[in-house]
């Protein structure tokens, strides 16, 4: 089944109106092994930017943000055996692997419950990275079983994980599983990626003003339908289509980011968010589509905001930003360093944009 039908499946035309809480939820970053660590040096200001062995066409060394290799788990032995999966793939899984891991054996569960998973987009002229093979290669690698059958990929780049969190709450609201795991991996760690991005001047480096550090992260959260009041809740996120993005020829006007926003804060009646989780990368591109949604949104956002672009630290991590910015929101609520409500937001290269609101 491809990425695209699966969706389809899952969502539908209908959207989720019920909040949820996050059971547990861990990640894996390149400025941090867990989401406590991770969330520690985001506060104190902590980068993993370095020069990389990668050069660009300049012959400089590309700025890059990486998790440490001997910080995660080896490939499956199985799997290392498998035809055709790129190293690219196999550097995901073995992300996925702790915080995965981890965050089962803090909450183990009763039973085999959904795995809706964010990952890479397909970008212009370049081969699909993920598909639902990819959670059963999951499966594999981390020796946790999941309900395959009720389990989804959502290939949409850097909001893909406001996807994945939009189709586990409907399933939780259908009743399809009273727990559903949620989760995101990627990894810029790809020679033939890199090389593209720097034919287009994307990837930081000496004499690159306009440029961002490529990263890789893996987050992963259990939800269930909200059951305390007092807890911090996730509400059901805005997304929308930006048509004039990066690679169409259509004016970018800002209005897929203004709407996303424009959704994720109908579910906040009477507040005004007080803290943004920005979802900007280090490049200028996305700051017009920001502007554009703060001021559309101006009466529901404090006019004294407290922004927070966690990319200065981590680099672009790709389809995983959007569940690290929400972990890093929950944690910062939870610590009281950061004022509530939270909204986080994400744009993908291609045309899916898409914010949340924590509470």
């Amino acid at each position: 089944m491809e990425p695209a039908q699966t969706q389809q499946v899952v969502t539908g035309f209908r959207k989720p109106v019920q909040a949820v809480e996050v059971i547990t939820m861990e990640m894996i970053t390149p400025v941090g092994a867990d989401a406590v660590q991770t969330a520690t040096s985001v506060r104190a200001g902590i980068s993993a930017y370095q020069a990389s062995s990668n050069f660009n066409k300049q012959l400089n060394p590309m700025t890059m943000a990486l998790v440490p290799d001997e910080a995660i788990p080896p490939l499956n032995a199985e799997l290392a055996k498998q035809a055709g999966l790129t190293d690219r793939q196999q550097r995901m899984l073995r992300l996925a692997t702790s915080p995965l891991q981890q965050l089962i054996a803090s909450f183990p569960l009763p039973k085999h419950v959904p795995l809706v998973l964010a990952g890479p987009e397909k970008l212009p002229g370049r081969r699909s990275v993920i598909s639902d093979k990819f959670l059963q290669q999951l499966q594999l690698q981390t020796d946790i079983k999941f309900d395959l059958d009720n389990s989804y990929v959502f290939p949409h780049g850097r909001a893909a994980g406001f996807h994945a969190l939009e189709a586990a709450m409907l399933m939780i609201e259908q009743g399809i599983s009273e727990q559903v795991i949620v989760g995101a991996v990627d990894s810029y760690l790809d020679l033939h990626l890199l090389g593209s991005l720097d034919s287009e001047g994307r990837v930081l480096a000496e004499g690159v003003m306009d440029g961002f550090a490529p990263a890789e992260g893996a987050a992963f959260m259990i939800i269930q339908a909200a059951t305390d009041a007092s807890k911090i809740l996730l509400y059901p996120p805005g997304i929308a289509k930006e048509e004039g993005h990066r690679y169409s020829s259509k004016p970018y006007k800002g209005d897929g980011l203004a709407q996303a926003v424009t959704e994720a804060l109908s579910h906040l009646p009477g507040q005004t968010v007080k803290t943004v989780m920005a979802g900007f990368n280090g490049e200028h591109f996305n700051t017009k589509e920001w502007g554009v949604s703060a001021i559309r949104n101006s009466q529901k956002i404090e006019s004294e905001l407290n922004m927070v672009h966690p990319a200065d630290c981590l680099g672009d991590t790709g389809a995983s930003l959007g569940l690290i910015l929400i972990q890093l929101g929950i944690i910062g609520l939870t610590k009281g360093y950061y004022p509530g409500p939270v909204m986080a937001w994400c744009s993908s290269e291609l045309t899916q944009r898409a914010a949340v609101c924590v509470v």
